[in-house]
């Protein structure tokens, strides 16, 4: 047998056998192809009617994944993500490589009281390089309509067995039927992971004799699953979904054991041993005449920042996160673009050779899932930061993103904790963002007498949220534009976005508007927030909550409206200031109202003491909302003197 790569240890469960077929894709019914609407969700755009994921294990050490996938389309409008399929191939461009076959791809219709299938032919799929290590195919299925039913089969070979891919069970739309299934020889061990609140109907594992070898077979079956709700402020869906991976845990050999279990210990050396990681760190005279000389006669933590901005300022990240340096060091420094393994381990070099003991972080981002501290492998790491002690306190620094300062990392990094990886030994630490960010909507408007509004609006962000919405910005600069435009239904003009000096990021714009004032007899109501008064907010979640609430960082959220009148106006019915929390002051919200002749201010303030809340404290959050948006209703009276 081929030697194992990329191997894992996990958690062993509980498995019962039982009687269920699996592996039987049951045949299309004229029943799935009439039906216009889920029975119980009437709803929902999509039902998966069959999804089958089935692992083997060869005897050469050849992992084969076989898919089937049958899905039934309600409302093809809101279905996109079913219409549009990409498979990813991995590719280390050494030689080693999956390679994918047998892809065929049909839409079913019920065309005149018979079922009429359209084939995605060969030319319709095409493929995509979009990583230096991934292939995608991607395909779309012809000839869509509301009823319906979309159906993929295809093969993954693979060198890779040590895991299988981590199998999504729950769907934002309901699942009728599926399975994970598993084959594996013998001679290895695997341990099957579950994450999430739901429990296979049918599940099996036995020893038996199948492709003419001994094999261990591992299947589970999950029946009638309800759409996984969305919920609001979750920085990665996928962490909270129910889900089923295989790990290898151990070999038997002619009669020779071998555990495949590793402890961060195990990856640390992994990584110190490893060319494109530990060795790039061993190259410190590439980096000794780097720095001007005067730096190093800075205090502590000048010195930190001082070389963080050098590093900003004279390389750039390429948009790969990767643990593992692509070109190196070396390269780096002289073309002055690299991954973030290259950046921050060059950053790391840096401040070593300034007498500032630096160490390299290791993590999953957001987008990967939580690192699991239970199952420590080289395989669930993608990040690299630098970080340094000072008087016992850890500090870290991302010289990958231009905006970052120390401890303001980028915020897809913020994924709860990582790990250094020291010279000597490793340590967990918790990977949080320690300050507070604000958003600052500013309001500065006159009212004529003809009850329109003219003014200037602001909306700032400051520290991380600063950097989250650049990034937006970055991504998409018109998209972001056309955010405003949705938003905010009335005319305005000059509108502005950038980095501010301070690298706060604002946008603002000129405003005239006729839709803020009821006429009632000669007095003018408004609302003194103006536009930025809502009706509802967003902790409405009427299910109990699943997931913690996720913010990236502690935060204010400041609203401040000034409104000035004509000279011959009075303001009438002025509402009072007034101030709540919850009992732990953990949310906080303060509604000031200030005035001066014919100039009114009010505002109001959120403050949400931290990043991240246990999905208990949803309930306090909605009645505190249910509080703001209620005092924040209040109207006011202008009217003539």
């Amino acid at each position: 047998m081929k030697k194992i790569l990329f191997p894992f240890c996990l958690l062993i469960v509980s498995m019962v056998y039982s009687q269920h077929k699996f592996l039987d894709t049951p045949k299309l019914s004229d029943a799935d192809l009439k039906s216009v609407k889920h029975d119980k969700s009437e709803e929902a755009p999509a039902e998966v009617l069959y999804r089958s994921n089935h692992f083997r294990i060869d005897y050469d050490g050849n992992l084969y994944q076989n898919v089937v996938s049958r899905v039934k389309i309600y409302n093809k409008d809101n279905a996109s993500s079913f219409l549009d399929h990409e498979i990813s191939i991995y590719d280390d461009r050494k030689g080693t490589r999956q390679t994918l076959s047998n892809l065929k791809a049909y839409t079913y219709n019920y065309e005149n009281g018979k079922t009429v299938a359209t084939k995605v032919e060969r030319d319709e799929k095409y493929k995509s390089k979009e990583d230096k290590n991934y292939d995608v195919t991607k395909f779309a299925f012809p000839n869509v309509k509301n009823g319906s039913v979309v159906e993929y089969s295809y093969t993954i070979q693979t060198p890779f067995y040590g895991s299988t891919p981590r199998i999504i069970i729950e769907e934002e739309v309901p699942v009728r039927y599926v399975e994970f299934v598993l084959d594996s020889p013998k001679p290895l061990g695997y341990t099957i992971n579950y994450k999430g609140d739901v429990a296979p109907k049918h599940r099996n594992m036995e020893e038996k004799q199948m492709y003419g070898e001994s094999y261990q077979t591992y299947r589970f079956g999950y029946e009638n699953l309800p759409a996984y709700k969305e919920e609001k402020y979750v920085m990665n869906t996928l962490n909270y979904k129910t889900s089923i991976k295989a790990e290898l845990n151990s070999t038997m050999f002619n009669g020779v054991f071998k555990s495949y279990a590793l402890s961060w210990e195990d990856v640390r050396k992994r990584l110190y041993e490893h060319d494109d990681f530990g060795l790039q760190l061993k190259k410190q005279n590439l980096v000794k005449d780097l720095l001007p000389a005067e730096i190093k006669s800075l205090p502590v933590m000048e010195r930190a920042s001082a070389v963080l901005k050098f590093v900003q300022k004279n390389y750039t990240w390429n948009k790969e996160d990767e643990v593992f340096t692509d070109k190196g060091v070396k390269n780096l420094i002289s073309n002055k673009i690299g991954n973030t393994a290259e950046i921050n381990l060059l950053l790391t070099m840096l401040l070593r050779s300034v007498d500032i003991n630096a160490e390299p972080v290791v993590l999953a981002t957001v987008r990967r899932g939580k690192l699991l501290s239970y199952s420590p492998s080289i395989n669930q790491l993608n990040y690299v930061l630098a970080s340094f002690t000072d008087k016992d306190k850890i500090y870290l620094l991302d010289g990958a993103y231009k905006l970052s300062q120390i401890n303001t990392i980028a915020p897809k990094a913020l994924n709860y904790y990582g790990l250094i990886m020291g010279k000597n030994d490793v340590k967990q630490i918790n990977v949080v963002y320690p300050e507070v960010s604000k958003t600052l909507l500013t309001v500065d408007a006159k009212m004529n007498p003809d009850g329109t509004f003219e003014g200037h609006f602001a909306d700032r962000d400051t520290k991380l949220y600063a950097m989250v919405v650049n990034e937006r910005y970055t991504d998409d600069k018109e998209k972001f534009a056309k955010s405003y435009k949705d938003q905010y239904r009335f005319s305005f003009s000059n509108m502005k976005h950038g980095i501010q000096d301070n690298n706060d990021f604002e946008t603002s714009f000129d405003f005239n508007a006729d839709t803020f004032v009821d006429a009632v007899g000669s007095k003018l109501v408004f609302n003194p927030l103006l536009f930025l008064y809502t009706q509802n907010h967003d902790y409405n979640q009427k299910e109990p909550r699943k997931a913690p609430l996720e913010f990236y960082s502690a935060n204010d959220r400041v609203k401040k409206v000034t409104i000035t009148l004509p000279e011959n106006y009075v303001f009438e019915n002025v509402p009072k200031s007034k101030k709540f929390r919850t009992e732990d002051n953990s949310l906080q919200y303060t509604y000031l109202v200030t005035q001066t002749g014919n100039t009114l201010t009010v505002e109001t303030t959120t403050q949400i003491d931290d990043s991240v809340f246990p999905k208990e404290y949803y309930p306090a959050f909605t009645q505190i909302f249910d509080n703001i948006t209620k005092q924040e209703a209040q109207v006011v009276t202008a009217m003539k003197k």
